[in-house]
């Protein structure tokens, strides 16, 4: 079996779903592997990966939504160190996860014609964000 790593970076400017499903796509093309697996992993607590509808925007916005609905405006969080968007992020992160497990299909990924792989930035500025992105085959 065959091994394949790339570390891939992102800098966001604010919160938000970043989809990132073609430079997946492109490292799984030019690792080669015909039938195989690709593992997403975030190096990050206050971020998560998801997978998600891409055709129509309100979903995103949906999903915002709710999830500042969900994990915001809490005044009995202790966690703050780093604003009010601390512990809310790790709340968020928690939930969605960081990490994905994707079926690699002649040299592609097997996704459903309308999923995208997402970067979920829940915090307000601007964070380095590294994913590593690890193909077996």
């Amino acid at each position: 079996m065959a091994v394949y790593q790339k570390v891939l970076q992102y800098a966001q400017t604010t919160r938000g779903f970043y989809e990132i499903t073609e430079d997946i796509a492109v490292f799984v093309q030019e690792c080669g592997v015909e039938i195989g697996v690709v593992n997403i992993f975030l190096k990050h607590t206050s971020a998560s990966l998801m997978i998600n509808e891409n055709a129509d925007p309100s979903v995103l916005k949906d999903l915002d939504l709710y999830m500042r609905e969900l994990a915001e405006d809490r005044d009995y969080f202790s966690h703050t160190y780093e604003g009010d968007d601390d512990m809310p992020s790790h709340i968020k992160s928690a939930l969605l996860g960081v990490t994905l497990t994707v079926p690699i299909t002649t040299k592609c990924l097997n996704i459903g014609t309308w999923q995208g792989i997402y970067l979920c930035e829940h915090r307000d500025r601007s964070y380095q964000r590294e994913v590593v992105v690890t193909v077996y085959g």
